[in-house]
Parts: C-alpha cells; sequence; structure tokens
C-alpha cells in the first residue's frame, strides 16, 4: 500500500511520463528515416525503444500505485521483468555493443525496481521501500529524457563535422 502523501509525487511522474511519451513520438517523427524503416540506424532504433521503454515504465507503476489498496509492488515487478528482458532482448538484436553503458544503467534500474517491487510485495506497508522506488522511478525518467534527446539531436547518426556554407565547422553534437 502506497502512502498517500506519495500521491502527488506518483500523479507527477505519471503525467510527465505520458507528456514525454508524446514528446518522444515527437523526436522521432523529426528522424524518422533514422529510427525505423529500410535506412534506420541500429542506435536509433535502441534509443527509441528503452526511451519509450523507462517511460512506460515510469507511467504505469507511477499509475497503478495511484490505486487505492493496491500494491505497487505488483507494478514494479511486472514492469521490471518485462523491461529487462525487452533491453537484453534489444541489445542482442541490434549488437548494440558500443552503448554498454546504457545498457547496464537500464539493466541496473530495472533490477533495482525489480527487488523494491518483491520487497515491496513482502511487506506492503514498508514506505521506506516506496521512497526507494520512487527514486527509481525518477531515475528512470531522468535516463529516458536523455535518450529522447540524444535521439532529437541526432547523436545517434555519428557524423563526421562538416562545413557549413559560411565555412564554419557545423555546431558539435
Amino acid at each position: 500500500m502506497v502512502p498517500s502523501a506519495y500521491d502527488p509525487y506518483l500523479t507527477a511522474v505519471a503525467t510527465a511520463a505520458a507528456a514525454l511519451v508524446g514528446l518522444l513520438f515527437v523526436a522521432v517523427s523529426l528522424r524518422d528515416e533514422t529510427v525505423f524503416g529500410p535506412k534506420a540506424v541500429p542506435g536509433g532504433a535502441a534509443l527509441a525503444i528503452t526511451a519509450f521503454s523507462g517511460l512506460v515504465n515510469a507511467f504505469v507503476v507511477a499509475l497503478l500505485g495511484l490505486l487505492p489498496d493496491s500494491n505497487i509492488g505488483w507494478a514494479a515487478t511486472a514492469m521490471a521483468v518485462l523491461d529487462v528482458v525487452a533491453v537484453v532482448r534489444l541489445h542482442s538484436r541490434l549488437h548494440w555493443a558500443k552503448n554498454t553503458t546504457v545498457l547496464a544503467i537500464a539493466i541496473l534500474a530495472y533490477l533495482a525496481q525489480l527487488g523494491l517491487g518483491l520487497g515491496l510485495l513482502a511487506s506492503p506497508h514498508d514506505s521506506g521501500l516506496v521512497d526507494d522506488l520512487a527514486f527509481v522511478l525518477f531515475i528512470t525518467l531522468i535516463g529516458s529524457l536523455q535518450r529522447a534527446w540524444s535521439l532529437m539531436t541526432g547523436a545517434h547518426l555519428n557524423r563526421p563535422a562538416t562545413q557549413d556554407q559560411g565555412g564554419q565547422a557545423a555546431q558539435e553534437r
């Protein structure tokens, strides 16, 4: 059971995650040819998918945590398992070896969430576990936002710097 003192925080997380999913769709539409389709860059798909899964994770856990008399441990556990499997499958499918740091951070966050979810299933009234889960949700949101920003700025493209029409080097990415 989530203490009612967490309701404003969980509401803010669910609202922010939903808004950021919408912005992620805008970022993907700006770079759609490099994210999905025949000319897609593997890093683009990985950024989009991991950002989306992190935002959906935060949204679902926060939203289900707002249900009266529910144990947020169920949502945290289920979403953590789904996200660990999704990230590992994505990493192995795309052979995304150059971004092992991103993979490691995502896996660590979801494993922490899994442990906290299991802890909350065993001790549903432990507000210390809810505190820790709140921080994991925050980290997940920030990490997803960073990946969405990288996608929007084209960090996945790995293009060399070029000269623009004025003869100046292109902006750093």
